[in-house]
C-alpha cells in the first residue's frame, strides 16, 4: 500500500516518540572520576526531536569503557544512506583478512567510500565481495543484528527518485507502462511517493542500538584483525566534515561515517552519521544519529546534529 507523506512522517514520528530507554548503571566508574549522565540527554533531547518535526530525529550514545548506553528510539530502523560505507568497508576488510581480497587494489575504493561517502566506490566494493547480501551476512556472523545492506547505492538512489535504474549487462526486466524509461526523471508525484515510502523502508537501514553495537565491536577489535581495524579507524578519523563534529569539544577526535539523501521538492528523506568520539582523558563514546522526513534547510539539519553532539558532550562531562 502506498504511503503519502503525512502517513509516512506520522509513522516515523510516532515511532520516535515511543521510546527513550537505556540499560542499567555502568559496570565501573570512568578512571577520571567523571560520570556519563544520561539524564542530561533525557532532559534535552526532546527539544531537539521537536525541532526536527515534521521529521523524526533519533540518537544513541554508548560509553565504550563502561558500556552505559542512552538511546532515543529503539523501536525502528532508519535509512543508512552513505553511512553504509562503514559496514561495507568493514566487510571488504574482512575479506582482506582471510586472503580473499587484495588490499592494494581495494584500498583506494575504501578510502573514497569513507572520505566522501562515494556511492560509486561503495558499489564497487560490494561488487567485489559478492554484493549487498554478503555485507549483511558478514555482519550477522560477527554478531551485528539490526543493521542490513540490501541494495547497491545506485539502486537506492533510483528507488528514492521513483526512477527505473539503468539495468546492468545481461539483466533486463519488463517495464510497466507507468514506469519511466531507464534513467528518465520521474514526475513530481512519483518522486513524492517514492520519498514517502523510502523513510519507512526496512531495507538498507539500521536501528540505533545496532549502529552503536557495530561501532563498539569495531573499536574493540572484534570485527577485524588489528591491522584492518586500525586502517578503517584511520580512514574514519581523517575523513573531513561531519554532522556531529562541529558540536564536539575541540580536543575531541572523531571517526565518522555519514551520508544524506538528496533534497527534492523541499524534502530531505534521510541523513545519518555514526562515529567514535575520543576524549583527551582516554574516554571513548560511540554516537549514532538519524534524521528522516525533514523539511528543514541544510543549515537547520546540520544544526540539529551539532546541537545533539553538544548535548551529548554535556552528558559526558
Amino acid at each position: 500500500m502506498a504511503l503519502d507523506r503525512r502517513d509516512a512522517i506520522a509513522l516515523s514520528v510516532s515511532a520516535l516518540l515511543a521510546a527513550c530507554s537505556r540499560p542499567g548503571p555502568p559496570k565501573r566508574p570512568p578512571p577520571t572520576g567523571r560520570h556519563f549522565d544520561p539524564a542530561v540527554l533525557d532532559r534535552g533531547f526532546a527539544g531537539l526531536a521537536k525541532r526536527a518535526l515534521p521529521g523524526a530525529f533519533a540518537m544513541g550514545v554508548l560509553d565504550l569503557k563502561t558500556n552505559e548506553t542512552w538511546y532515543w528510539n529503539t523501536d525502528r530502523a532508519f535509512p543508512l544512506t552513505g553511512s553504509a560505507a562503514a559496514p561495507v568497508v568493514a566487510a571488504a576488510l574482512g575479506q582482506v583478512d582471510i586472503g580473499k581480497l587484495a588490499l592494494g587494489e581495494a584500498a583506494p575504493l575504501m578510502a573514497a567510500a569513507i572520505d566522501r561517502s562515494d556511492r560509486a566506490a561503495i558499489d564497487a566494493l560490494m561488487d567485489r565481495i559478492g554484493g549487498p547480501a554478503s555485507v549483511t551476512t558478514w555482519l550477522q556472523q560477527k554478531g551485528v543484528a539490526g543493521l542490513r545492506v540490501d541494495r547497491r547505492q545506485s539502486e537506492v538512489l533510483a528507488d528514492l527518485a521513483g526512477a527505473e535504474p539503468l539495468p546492468p549487462p545481461r539483466r533486463r526486466r519488463r517495464r510497466a507502462e507507468a514506469d519511466p524509461a531507464p534513467g528518465e526523471p520521474a514526475s513530481p508525484e512519483r518522486r513524492q511517493a517514492a520519498m514517502d515510502a523510502f523513510i519507512v523502508d526496512p531495507r538498507d537501514s539500521s536501528t540505533v542500538p545496532a549502529a552503536l553495537g557495530f561501532l563498539a565491536l569495531l573499536k574493540s577489535g572484534a570485527l577485524l584483525t588489528a591491522a584492518s581495524t586500525a586502517r578503517l579507524l584511520a580512514w574514519m578519523y581523517r575523513a573531513p566534515g561531519g554532522l556531529f563534529r562541529t558540536g564536539l569539544p575541540a580536543p575531541v577526535s572523531f571517526a565518522r561515517a555519514l551520508g544524506a539523501t538528496p533534497t527534492d521538492l523541499g524534502f530531505t528523506p534521510a541523513a545519518a552519521e555514526m562515529g567514535i568520539a575520543n576524549w583527551p582523558d582516554g574516554r571513548a563514546f560511540a554516537l549514532a544519529g538519524f534524521l528522516v522526513g525533514s523539511t528543514a534547510t541544510a543549515d537547520a539539519r546540520n544544526g540539529l546534529f551539532a546541537d545533539a553532539a553538544r548535548l551529548a558532550s554535556r552528558a559526558i562531562g
